[in-house]
This record gives structure tokens, C-alpha cells and sequence, in this order.
């Protein structure tokens, strides 16, 4: 006898990993984090790519050609952060490895 229990709430902000993320290899995932101004302008808080191997600089291009002009006028004011730590353009990034763009805040 099944049971047609709903599904579990997301929180605010997060989006369902879709069979697209779930076939990402795992020692290949990158997961990226959208805040503020570049989750507004890229329309989504995260992301998981096979990007490991590549460097900031490289993934950040491959996330403006993939979400537009609205995010590549964000992408010069983020501060970019891997795994908690600011990161360089040049930083390699490895599977598991989790990137953050963070746009200024303003406010007082």
C-alpha cells in the first residue's frame, strides 16, 4: 500500500537538482552559489557544474556566456569565494568544491 506523502519543502532561494545535475560525476561537481544581485540576474541560488579542472577565471566566463548580459554586469563586483576563502581568477578548482558570488551590499 503506497502512500502519496508530498514532497519535501525546499527552503526560499534553492532550486530541485534535476536529472541534469544528478548525472554530474561526483569527483567533477562544482557546486556554485548565487547571492543578492547575481542570483537575481543568473535566476537561480545554485548551480552544479563539472568544472573541476578549471579555474575561477574560466568557470565565471562559461557562467556569463550561460546566463546573459544581466550577469556579466554583476560578475565585476562579485567577490569570489571557494569553499568559505577568497579565491584568485587563477585558482583551480577540484570536485566537491564549493564557489560563492557575492555582490556588494549596500545598506546602513
Amino acid at each position: 500500500m503506497g502512500t502519496d506523502a508530498a514532497p519535501p519543502a525546499q527552503s526560499p532561494g534553492t532550486r530541485d537538482r534535476g536529472p541534469r545535475d544528478r548525472e554530474i560525476d561526483e569527483d567533477e561537481a562544482v557546486t556554485v552559489l548565487f547571492f543578492a544581485a547575481a542570483r537575481e540576474a543568473s535566476g537561480t541560488a545554485r548551480t552544479v557544474l563539472p568544472a573541476a579542472g578549471a579555474t575561477v577565471a574560466q568557470l565565471l566566463a562559461g557562467l556569463a556566456s550561460t546566463h546573459g548580459d544581466q550577469l556579466k554586469r554583476v560578475l565585476p563586483s562579485c567577490s569570489i569565494w571557494v569553499n568559505r576563502s577568497p579565491a584568485p581568477p587563477g585558482y583551480v578548482l577540484r570536485g566537491g568544491d564549493e564557489l560563492a558570488l557575492m555582490p556588494p551590499v549596500s545598506g546602513g
